[in-house]
């Protein structure tokens, strides 16, 4: 058994065979399919470790985004979990993400406690607290000159200073910064 099913799995669950993956919310990167699936995806799981999940709710989120004309389409759902993850903090719970390299949202709530929640993978990828750092970044473009699509998968310490494409183009800078002809995919 790995820590993480000793986090995000109850005593039962893990008795009876459950597998992580019941386990895990997966949702697009422009939100929800429905309105509150996420909040009940998490105060379900706060009941499973047998808490009462006051004020999972993601209303005040919504009430928020409609208010602000400078969201844009998929910066709601990150709201969401930074709400989520601020309310679950206080009932000894938070939200892992596996770095999945992809545009998707696999969300876990893990009860917590005092742990410190690292080392840990999920079908061999890292799994983080969501809002830390990630260990590994990916960068993507389309080359300026070529329009060749280059991607790199780098620790988070590494940077992609004075790289260039094949064909030759400087990319980055000497600090990392991508040039000014050079536009990063999101």
């Amino acid at each position: 058994m790995t820590e993480l099913e000793e986090l995000v799995l109850t005593p039962e669950e893990r008795a009876r065979g459950v597998r992580v993956d019941r386990v895990v919310f997966i949702m697009d990167w422009t939100g929800e399919d429905y309105p509150g699936q996420l909040a009940a995806f998490v105060a379900g799981r706060v009941r499973a470790f047998g808490a009462e999940p006051t004020d999972v709710d993601t209303t005040v989120v919504y009430d928020r985004a409609e208010a602000d004309p400078t969201l844009r389409r998929g910066d709601f759902p990150v709201r969401q979990l930074d709400h989520l993850s601020a309310v679950l903090a206080g009932v000894g719970c938070t939200l892992l993400v596996p770095d999945n390299g992809t545009d998707t949202y696999e969300v876990m709530v893990a009860q917590t406690g005092e742990r410190e929640l690292t080392g840990l993978t999920y079908v061999g990828l890292p799994v983080r607290v969501w809002g830390s750092e990630p260990e590994e970044t990916l960068v993507s473009l389309d080359c300026p000159n070529c329009s060749a699509m280059l991607v790199w998968q780098l620790p988070a310490t590494q940077t992609l200073a004075d790289e260039r494409c094949d064909c030759g183009a400087v990319l980055f800078d000497t600090t990392g910064r991508p040039l000014p002809n050079v536009t990063l995919h999101d």
